[in-house]
């Protein structure tokens, strides 16, 4: 072989190697959509870590709020898959989920293993007192929506006027129909909403620490329920919220190009306590989200090994 046709057949082979590269990168990469809240964010991680570090994958997060924008980016093929979703937030499920009776352009993989509570809770000291901060009891007898409109006076404020005030779910894109969900019932307060789950928790954490009457939408697994001592205001079943067993869905699509993602997917789980407690020590104790979640990794490696494809 003559030393010109070598140097020839050298160049094409380092030229598609070369031309290789960027395709093997890209098919290692995912970019995905960031939760809204911290809870959300935790799993998300938890599963991120893994793709990085055990399996070679770089992911890119996206932060779009929760709702039609995420479900109609993933069915597009513009992000991969939502790593938890409560579906009483998500009547867009409906749309996409042939299990929800939609069009089955979107695809559930699996649980998360977390099961979410949602209801409305005012602090315990309102009901019973609070001997040692000097607080009398000053709604003995709430229990139920039934009981709120006569401590209303107890709730107002400059933005509800001669209604009580309800810190109501802090992010529109949840859809959580809280001025809905109080009209229907005849509960004649206003429905608050602050914009933010940071300030969202700020105002309770306020006016419990003043030794205020409130009442809020909250959730568990949540930091806040470690924080403040709360109780909650009984529904009737037609307007609680369900429990929700929270999933992950996927587009289809992109789930045929990356199985071995797929089921890491399927088999990652965490619990309501694994996922609480490090929702404490970053919303709480206000530790970094990359920290916590690799202090947790760290020290549970015989956990996420089993997620392991």
């Amino acid at each position: 072989m003559s030393s010109k046709l070598k140097t020839a057949l050298a160049s094409v082979i380092l030229m598609l190697s070369v031309g290789s590269i960027p395709s093997v990168e890209a098919a290692k990469r995912l970019t995905v959509p960031d939760p809204d809240w911290t809870g959300g964010v935790v799993t998300c991680r938890t599963i991120q870590y893994v793709l990085e570090n055990e399996m070679g994958y770089k992911v890119k997060t996206v932060n779009i709020p929760q709702g039609p924008g995420v479900w109609e980016g993933i069915r597009a093929g513009d992000l991969f898959y939502n790593c938890e979703t409560w579906p009483s937030y998500n009547p867009t499920k409906e749309k996409y989920l042939s299990e929800y009776g939609g069009d089955g352009s979107l695809t559930i993989i699996a649980d998360t293993g977390i099961i979410g509570e949602t209801a409305y809770w005012v602090p315990r000291y309102i009901i019973e007192g609070d001997a040692a901060r000097g607080i009398p009891a000053s709604a003995p007898d709430l229990k139920t929506f039934k009981d709120l409109n006569r401590y209303k006076h107890m709730f107002k404020s400059l933005e509800s006027g001669d209604k009580g005030n309800l810190i109501g779910c802090p992010v529109a894109a949840w859809a959580c129909e809280d001025q809905k969900r109080m009209d229907s019932l005849g509960v004649d307060f206003y429905a608050q909403a602050l914009g933010s789950e940071t300030a969202h928790w700020a105002e309770m954490l306020a006016k419990y620490k003043r030794g205020e009457p409130f009442i809020a939408y909250a959730w568990a697994p949540h930091w806040i329920h470690a924080a403040l001592d709360l109780v909650e205001v009984e529904l009737p079943t037609e307007a609680s919220w369900p429990d929700d067993v929270t999933f992950k869905y996927a587009n289809p699509d992109l789930m045929k190009e990356h199985p071995e993602v797929v089921q890491l997917i399927k088999n990652h789980r965490l619990t309501n306590k694994q996922q609480a407690g490090m929702i404490y020590e970053i919303d709480f104790k206000k530790r970094d989200v990359e920290e916590v979640v690799e202090e947790w990794m760290e020290a549970n490696e015989t956990i996420w090994r089993e997620w392991l494809p």
